[in-house]
């Protein structure tokens, strides 16, 4: 889809239905993806380039792939994805993910702020906030850099990125594909911000939204309202199943998370060097940023802690020789290009956030309240986002569109809100607060860890989703969804939900 979001300040609640696609059609053709579950199409599809200027003749060509449905009627309607992000192009997630799609149900415009991958490397070297007394600083003003670099890169199509314009990317989709000019829609994490836009953008126009990994709007400071919770969880699993957690020895599960704040705390001043052939400077530095950054995102996926722990064991040995080190960095080997690769990426993610940020400012005094917010929801994540933070506030490309109105909106049909009960980045409280703001949509609770209801497989929330989706049947209100796959077991648990779906 339109690799990142865009322009023009909508003040209204609603925006008017686009005119339907004119010039083309979906195109669909074969094509092999790796790791795709189920035999999937690509297709193509030409929108707008720019959606405000209703006169120029600029087309992007949208990039899509589909997978057929697994019982076809003449009721079948299509359903969008997106896996979130954003500006990742999502083929991978897609093919990963789509037989579990089944059973419940960014290489568009490319976004780059440097010419090489040295360049790259240089000015994306990850620094959290209380790396130090002084890296909240150092943080700031690389941001301005950033910011200042990527604007000089995209001076043309730069605003030509944001979730509105995506939005409405999805709605030329509907009108293409020809069916009823319903959306139906299931967003996770940044697809859940971009699903809550089209329910406020076009309201009429929904019919099955699923909201995943909610994000919250409008909310910065909820970020990390339950990452620590999800660490108390990890410590608790390994505790509980010495036999595949290498850290279960002699100790509870208070002392094991100390254990691991203090060893945080003592890579800030004492970080491990590890010797990379051929990588920027001799080598990489395993310092307090790097391993926050780096367990943090394993804390999204439940079924890779035992490899979570290995890699704790090993930074607490401090040899830099440890095997166990591959399991925190799996890129040790990789080539740098493909790190180089990896940092492009998350230009594009930063590129599509900070298109939509409504307040901007070089004053870091003004961004301190939210910082301080954060570090007391997370001892130990609550500084994860601040370089994220701060080149946003430094953007100077704002979206080209943006909407600007409430979220506090009657869709035509209901929206069906999941929220995990222990999520590192997208917290319950934001599931809840955006359920309160769409009249008639329910929340289900699926009480697991990781980050959305995908990483921990639940046959309650499979039939729910399933229901919703088939019949528009909604769960009660207040339902709560377990799960019944054990931590530290290296499953997820979709085979067997998968399977029983099957049945039922």
């Amino acid at each position: 889809m339109h690799l990142l979001p865009s322009l023009l300040l909508a003040s209204a609640a609603q925006a008017s239905p686009l005119a339907k696609s004119q010039q083309n059609r979906l195109k669909w053709f074969p094509c092999e993806i790796a790791n795709a579950t189920v035999p999937l199409e690509c297709g193509t599809l030409t929108v707008p380039l720019d959606y405000t200027n209703k006169t120029a003749n600029a087309t992007l060509q949208l990039q899509l792939q589909r997978a057929p449905a697994k019982q076809k009627s003449k009721s079948t309607k299509s359903i969008l994805l997106n896996f979130g992000g954003p500006g990742a192009d999502g083929v991978e997630d897609f093919a990963y993910f789509a037989k579990r799609m089944q059973a419940g149900t960014g290489k568009t415009l490319p976004f780059s702020c440097f010419g090489n991958d040295l360049l790259r490397t240089a000015s994306n070297q990850a620094l959290a906030g209380n790396a130090s007394n002084v890296a909240l600083g150092y943080v700031w003003e690389r941001a301005g850099f950033f910011a200042s670099d990527c604007h000089a890169a995209q001076t043309n199509t730069g605003n030509l990125i944001g979730t509105a314009f995506v939005v409405r990317d999805m709605m030329q989709i509907v009108d293409a594909l020809g069916e009823d000019g319903m959306l139906r829609f299931w967003g996770v994490s940044y697809g859940s911000l971009l699903g809550s836009t089209a329910v406020a953008m076009f309201p009429d126009k929904v019919d099955k939204i699923i909201l995943d990994g909610v994000a919250n709007p409008f909310e910065e400071t909820e970020l990390f309202a339950d990452s620590d919770n999800v660490m108390k969880g990890f410590v608790k699993g390994c505790i509980a199943n010495p036999e595949a957690c290498v850290l279960a020895k002699n100790q509870t599960a208070a002392q094991l998370e100390e254990s691991i704040y203090q060893l945080f705390q003592k890579l800030k001043s004492e970080p491990i060097g590890v010797p990379v052939p051929g990588y920027p400077g001799g080598g990489l530095l395993v310092d307090y940023s790097f391993v926050s950054a780096v367990l943090f995102r394993q804390l999204y996926t439940p079924f890779i802690w035992q490899y979570t722990a290995k890699c704790i064991a090993a930074l607490m040995t401090g040899q830099s020789t440890d095997p166990g080190l591959q399991h925190c960095v799996p890129g040790l080997a990789q080539t740098t290009a493909a790190e180089a690769s990896a940092k492009a990426d998350q230009e594009a993610q930063l590129g599509i956030k900070c298109s939509d940020v409504r307040v901007r400012t070089t004053n870091l005094t003004q961004v301190l309240p939210v910082l301080e917010e954060r570090r007391k929801k997370s001892r130990f994540f609550g500084d994860h986002a601040d370089t994220v933070l701060a080149k946003c506030a430094h953007w100077t490309m704002p979206a080209r569109e943006r909407y600007m109105g409430d979220f506090h909106v009657s869709s035509k049909n209901p929206v069906l809100i999941i929220g995990n009960t222990n999520d590192p980045v997208t917290p319950l409280v934001s599931a809840r607060n955006v359920s309160e703001t769409f009249k008639g949509s329910v929340l289900l609770q699926h009480d697991s860890y990781g980050h959305d209801s995908l990483m921990q497989a639940s046959l309650c929330t499979a039939k729910a989703i399933r229901s919703y989706v088939v019949n528009g049947t909604m769960p009660k209100k207040g339902t709560k969804c377990g799960v019944k796959v054990p931590l530290f077991s290296g499953e997820d648990g979709w085979d067997e939900v998968i399977e029983q779906l099957e049945r039922s």
